[in-house]
């Protein structure tokens, strides 16, 4: 462990210790001259020699001493390497653990905050590697790090880790991080005017493959005039034109659209093909739009300018065009274990400044109680 100052500039103020020497050097007891008429005919003697003399020496040193510590206090001192190196084990939640044959090291769950294994259990999507990473992060370097983990662990990033340190990866149970969420139905809006109506069947027939339970009269298929959805469906606008101010509003909150290809777009900026035919000419483009995505098919939804209209699997490719892109996060615990060689990290340097404002206080009252006693003579 080591000590440093974050603002050393701030001992300037040791300066101040010279007030309280000059306070006990000028200080002098009270003394009444008395006159006796005799003296006056005693040859007069040479006067001593001055020194210097220090009045009260325990209550000058408490106060040089709180000058020095306040002046401590404003440089704000730090430790380093004063962390805590007991052993440190992270429990995935989903993993089967054993308390007691842990022994005294701290227990916590790989969750934000890392709480203790003694609270509720954390749920929900958990950036497991993330967390993995702060931990390599703010742990000292000679801390024992042991992670416990499902056979899965759902989290995971695309890279493996490299952590800067050696540690224990160990894999119980065959508990899941998480519990297997079924994907989300996708539901489909459709707003379209009078010039697409033609449109609308081959749009319709893809919604209801979506969801074969529900019929044609069920569908959310409405004139553009209508309340948009919410912004968790698919909105699939069928209109010409410059596109309307509700629907951009829509997509720039979030939410994602498909226009007709001669629908004016709101944005002058590049568009990426999504979807191409056999031939590999673009079917579709797309751009981000605030928070949303938006896409324009590049043809009329006609099967003589879009045969794949006619395709078995046309709704099966329009599902695959509008559905967000996700990053695989499962992953086995086994082929996921982080290696060692990762970039070591600077560890945060502890705070002294509480202990020495108790000091201060301390010290305070004391230079209070001795410089206000009665026996005392006139204080300084």
């Amino acid at each position: 462990m080591s000590m440093g100052l974050l603002f050393p500039v701030a001992l300037a103020a040791l300066a101040a210790l010279l007030l309280p020497l000059v306070i006990h050097i000028a200080r002098k007891s009270e003394q009444l001259p008395t006159d006796f008429a005799a003296l006056r005919w005693l040859r007069s003697r040479p006067k001593p020699r001055s020194r210097l003399r220090f009045d009260e020496w325990p209550l000058l040193l408490l106060r040089l001493a709180l000058l020095a510590l306040a002046a401590l206090w404003l440089a704000q001192p730090v430790l380093f390497g004063a962390g805590n190196d007991r052993p440190y084990v992270a429990v995935v939640p989903g993993a089967q653990i054993d308390i007691k044959a842990l022994g005294e090291a701290r227990i916590h769950w790989l969750a934000p905050d890392f709480p203790g294994i003694d609270q509720v259990v954390p749920t929900g999507p958990l950036p497991i590697a993330s967390l993995i990473r702060q931990l390599d992060a703010e742990l000292p370097a000679k801390t024992p790090l042991t992670i416990i983990t499902p056979t899965i662990l759902d989290g995971a990033d695309a890279d493996r880790l490299h952590l800067s340190r050696k540690m224990t990866w160990r894999i119980t149970g065959s508990a899941t991080a998480s519990a297997d969420k079924a994907t989300p139905p996708l539901i489909l809006s459709i707003r379209h005017d009078a010039d697409h109506r033609a449109a609308l069947r081959y749009i319709s027939a893809a919604a209801l493959a979506w969801q074969p339970a529900k019929r044609d009269s069920e569908l959310d298929s409405k004139t553009t005039d209508a309340p948009l959805p919410h912004k968790g469906h698919v909105l699939v606008c069928l209109a010409g034109g410059t596109m309307l101010d509700s629907v951009v509003d829509w997509v720039r909150q979030g939410g994602t659209a498909v226009v007709a290809s001669d629908a004016r777009l709101p944005a002058d900026q590049p568009m990426i093909p999504v979807w191409r035919d056999a031939e590999g000419q673009p079917l579709a483009e797309a751009m981000s739009l605030g928070r949303g995505r938006l896409i324009r098919f590049t043809r009329p939804l006609m099967p003589s300018q879009m045969p794949v209209l006619l395709d078995a699997d046309f709704p099966e490719q329009l599902r695959t065009l509008v559905s967000p892109v996700l990053a695989p996060t499962r992953v086995a615990a086994a082929d996921y274990a982080p290696l060692p060689g990762g970039r070591a990290y600077d560890q945060p340097p502890q705070p002294l400044r509480s202990p020495l404002a108790i000091l201060i206080a301390l010290l305070l009252l004391a230079e209070r109680w001795i410089a206000t006693r009665r026996c005392r003579s006139i204080a300084p």
